[in-house]
């Protein structure tokens, strides 16, 4: 789960919790306090309507002693008040053990409305005392309610003291739901707390443990392993790709420095195998006129030819050539080879121009068609063939020299082959420019990039075919550097 989904879901978690227990704290504060006020208008109006009787009995009396017109309105006031009071009364809801004596209540408050009329019915009259026993008979009615009011207050009282006490028990429980979840929330908001930032800073310790262990050489520690769901584990990812990418040019940058110190290496067993190579060249140009000068017209030839063979040998190895100064260079160099032997070699040759415009190490064909010469044909007397074939299909070049020598054994031809199995063959060196076979098939790798570029097929007494398969997508016609490759 992701840190996002982690805070979606705790937080509104404890908000709505929280708010719940709020909720019912507050609802019950309202039912409370909503019995609390229908109790309290009742018990209210209870006095209101007792002391609004005395208030009658007080204007009525004032009425008369001097019927003034004054006192006549304030006695008209007084009784719509009670009037009104008697209604609002009636519209309450009243309990059930109170019921009957409310409607007692409210009658005897009929009762007294209905003897202040006739007390001042009795007024109007000719007998001006007629009204004194009206008058009494309002003050007792008036004595009543006062009386019949305390005990209807009494008995709310007493109807609500149960559920006060119920509610502040229900109260006090949820008082102490309320400290249990506040408790709660509190620990379960410590956990996801500890378990978020774990989430967070986990995940870089990790990372960091792992940085620390590269900065100290170590490329093979081991990634921290991040769920793809978790915001890190992209960060994890990009952090395995580019220690994948620094693996990856670290084994360039040493393929690189052993490339060079292979070619190093090679230019130094050049260097030991020459004399001097421009007196070579002053001496070879002078014996190729001297020649000429004495009609030794095939001697001036050879000694142009082994002129150019010399000056090919001595190019810097770090530079490619086309394949076709390779196969120019090879004929030189049989050239050379065919003087010493003669009628006992015959060279053939099978290119398809179309392959011979990629780019290839120097000196790739010279060192085979050497060990033919040293290990396979040296010893025949006669009938030697040596093919230089070059064949062309989209995508590749596929080069071969063969030779119908002694051949070799699945020893020697595996040991050709896997260049860091074994230790390299040892090669004579006499008649050569001392780059052996294995290391043409190094450079042919280096160059490449590759490691399936050549085949041997080799038996004892059946000699020997060298196969090299040379990619030729984006090779041809372009201006490449040796030292570029990887």
């Amino acid at each position: 789960m992701n840190i996002r989904r982690m805070l979606f879901i705790v937080i509104p978690t404890l908000f709505i919790a929280s708010n719940a227990v709020a909720f019912f704290i507050f609802q019950s504060g309202i039912t409370v306090q909503k019995s609390y006020n229908v109790m309290l208008d009742r018990v209210l109006l209870y006095k209101q309507i007792a002391g609004q009787t005395q208030n009658n009995l007080r204007t009525l009396n004032v009425y008369l002693s001097d019927r003034s017109e004054m006192s006549r309105s304030s006695f008209i006031l007084q009784s719509n008040e009670l009037k009104h009071l008697r209604e609002s009364l009636s519209a309450q809801e009243t309990i059930s053990s109170t019921a009957m004596l409310v409607r007692s209540y409210l009658h005897m408050i009929d009762t007294f409305m209905t003897q202040e009329n006739d007390v001042m019915q009795a007024l109007s009259r000719t007998d001006s005392l007629a009204y004194a026993g009206f008058y009494a008979k309002t003050e007792q009615t008036a004595a009543f309610i006062q009386e019949e009011g305390h005990q209807l207050v009494d008995l709310e009282l007493s109807y609500y003291q149960p559920f006060y006490r119920q509610i502040f028990t229900h109260t006090k429980s949820m008082n102490g739901w309320a400290v249990a979840v506040f408790v709660l929330n509190t620990l379960i908001s410590v956990a996801c707390a500890y378990w978020i930032s774990l989430g967070i800073t986990r995940p870089i310790r990790q990372l960091t443990r792992t940085a620390q262990q590269i900065s100290k050489g170590n490329l093979h520690a081991p990634s921290p392993r991040i769920s793809e769901h978790h915001e890190f584990g992209v960060l994890s990812e990009a952090f395995e790709r580019m220690q994948d990418s620094l693996k990856t040019l670290i084994a360039k940058e040493k393929e690189g420095l052993e490339r060079d110190k292979l070619v190093k290496s090679l230019e130094l067993e050049v260097l030991q195998n020459q004399m001097n190579p421009h007196f070579l060249f002053n001496s070879l140009n002078v014996l190729s006129k001297l020649a000429l000068l004495e009609g030794a017209e095939k001697t001036s030839d050879l000694t142009v030819t082994m002129s150019n063979l010399l000056r090919y040998n001595l190019r810097k190895l770090d530079h490619p050539v086309t394949l076709r100064d390779e196969v120019e260079h090879a004929k030189d160099y049989f050239t050379i080879q065919q003087a010493r032997f003669r009628d006992r070699i015959r060279f053939i040759t099978d290119i398809d121009e179309r392959g011979l415009n990629i780019w290839v190490p120097t000196l790739t064909l010279q060192p085979l068609l050497e060990n033919v010469f040293v290990h396979g044909i040296e010893g025949m007397e006669q009938g030697a063939e040596i093919k230089l074939a070059v064949s062309y299909s989209p995508g590749e070049v596929r080069v071969s020299i063969s030779d119908n020598g002694i051949g070799m054994s699945e020893e020697v031809r595996q040991s050709l082959l896997q260049i860091d199995a074994r230790p390299p063959v040892a090669e004579a060196k006499g008649q050569s420019t001392g780059l052996g076979t294995r290391n043409v098939f190094r450079r042919l790798e280096l160059f490449y990039g590759r490691e399936d570029l050549v085949d041997i097929d080799s038996k004892p007494g059946l000699g020997t075919t060298v196969l090299i398969r040379l990619p030729a997508a984006g090779k041809e016609e372009e201006d490449v550097s040796f030292i570029d490759r990887r």
